[in-house]
């Protein structure tokens, strides 16, 4: 008998992920929020922790974003390469522990707006590509 009415998606290459556009006006508005912080809030330690969850996640996601959109361009390309950079620096400063503290939750947001940074620049990069592709 079967009774579960949810199917199990096998999407190893994030295909389907790709497709789906971020849903970027809330977070950008988090982070802007987040950095006009300019000393202890009344947020506790816990309220601090899930809004760096919540940042750690759609970071994560811009993250892949950014990965797709330079995996587009040529290996040679000065875009791709300053994605790259990115991409190497976000890994790391995602890797560190959450805390529960502003500065925690600082950084994530600053992450963010960097990541969103370099996904529009790779995007007006590809668009030029597409206008003038390189001959070779």
């Amino acid at each position: 008998m079967h009774t579960s009415s949810h199917t199990v998606l096998y999407d190893p290459d994030g295909l389907i992920e790709a497709g789906l556009p971020l849903d970027r006006e809330p977070y950008e508005c988090l982070v802007k929020a987040v950095l006009a912080w300019t000393g202890e809030d009344t947020l506790t330690a816990r309220d601090l922790e899930q809004i760096a969850l919540q940042l750690t996640g759609h970071a994560r996601a811009v993250a892949a974003d950014v990965r797709r959109r330079a995996d587009q361009l040529p290996k040679d390309s000065g875009p791709k390469a300053l994605a790259d950079v990115v991409l190497r620096e976000a890994e790391g400063r995602l890797s560190t522990t959450i805390e529960g503290t502003v500065h925690c939750v600082q950084n994530r947001a600053r992450l963010v707006r960097a990541l969103y940074e370099r996904l529009d620049r790779l995007e007006a990069a590809l668009a030029s590509e597409k206008v003038a592709p390189s001959g070779g």
